[in-house]
């Protein structure tokens, strides 16, 4: 992406600037957490399938996230092969089920029973889609030596953030899913050293009787989450 002989400064006009009044900048806010406020974590989901085209133009969304120094320190892959989600499926219920055996302990296990998990992840393979996300520690200027990232997991936490509202706004439900350790994907994926797997996200269409647990509706209020110093 970067030639290492052209990383001077630049500077470019705003080229895209976005005028409004307060009132208008309310209505929008406010728009967007009604959008937002409907998204909800599914594990269960529908065989309909999801077009690549659609995939690929929230992912291009991901991908105008800020980062670190803008060297974008990630990448997604998105795997709808049936073979390949049940590989990934297989390793990562062997993880969770140590998890679940007595790895996480006994106060962690507690805290998920009113979400209802347990080891059985059947939506890796039943949503048409698994997008993987990898956090690259390092890149590669244009003659193949190396360069450090910067910020690379608070960079690649907002692209994901990014990824999960642009699927929301494109009608998907999404599941976030982090088994530990997760390298298997390394290899399932052939994704280089360099990238270090974060997070599967399932995306797909939610089930006729998919269903949420009564505590995901549960949000802390604006007081608790925010303070003002004016």
């Amino acid at each position: 992406m970067f030639a290492r002989d052209a990383l001077s400064y630049s500077a470019l006009p705003l080229p895209d600037r976005v005028e409004m009044s307060d009132d208008q900048m309310l209505v929008a806010a406010e728009a967007f957490h009604d959008t937002m406020r409907r998204r909800h974590t599914v594990r269960d989901y529908a065989d309909r399938p999801v077009p690549r085209t659609v995939i690929e133009a929230c992912i291009r969304t991901a991908g105008t996230a800020p980062s670190g120094a803008n060297h974008q320190p990630w990448h997604f892959v998105a795997v709808a092969d049936p073979a390949l989600k049940a590989r990934i499926r297989e390793e990562a219920e062997e993880e969770e089920r140590r998890f679940y055996a007595g790895g996480a302990g006994d106060e962690w296990i507690k805290a998920l029973e009113p979400i209802g998990t347990n080891a059985v992840k059947e939506h890796l393979t039943v949503a048409p889609w698994l997008i993987v996300v990898f956090a690259q520690r390092w890149g590669q200027f244009d003659d193949g030596t190396r360069y450090k990232n910067y910020y690379v997991p608070e960079s690649v936490n907002i692209a994901t953030g990014f990824l999960l509202a642009a699927l929301h706004h494109a009608g998907l439900c999404a599941l976030t899913h982090t088994p530990n350790p997760m390298r298997f994907l390394n290899d399932a994926l052939g994704r280089p050293a360099s990238e270090k797997p974060t997070m599967i996200i399932a995306v797909g269409h939610p089930a006729k009787d998919a269903t949420v647990p009564e505590v995901a509706k549960i949000k802390k209020p604006l007081s608790e989450i925010a303070s003002f110093a004016e």
